[in-house]
């Protein structure tokens, strides 16, 4: 198993930037695909971005292609979200997510999410 612990959300204005951070327990990161999703109030979770083990393969969700970056750092057990030229719409809880899937998913296990807001 692994756990995950999000940081580094927070109040930004539009057009700001932020990067949230996840790192993972376990000696096993290195095997995880890992991804990020997001919940709106009042919406379904949904994908962000996702990266494959070695960090070779990526995919994200059309609303934050170009402005959004996912990265992982093995040695660290951290993987990262920076996010670019934010927009209110992506106001959400972010939540981290690890898997043996693909880059979109199934994922197995979740954080408990960081708080983004982005004021207009």
């Amino acid at each position: 198993q692994v756990q995950l612990v999000e940081s580094g959300g927070g109040l930004v204005q539009t057009g700001g930037s932020l990067r949230l951070s996840c790192a993972a327990s376990g000696r096993t990161f290195r095997s995880y695909i890992m991804g990020w999703f997001r919940q709106a109030p009042g919406k379904e979770r949904e994908f962000v971005a996702g990266l494959s083990w070695g960090g070779y393969s990526t995919d994200y969700a059309d609303s934050v292609k170009g402005r959004f970056t996912i990265s992982r750092d093995n040695a660290k057990n951290t993987v990262y979200l920076q996010m670019n030229s934010l927009k209110p719409e992506d106001t959400a809880d972010y939540y981290c997510a690890a898997g043996y899937g693909t880059v979109r998913g199934p994922y197995d296990y979740w954080g408990q999410g960081t708080q983004v807001t982005v004021s207009s």
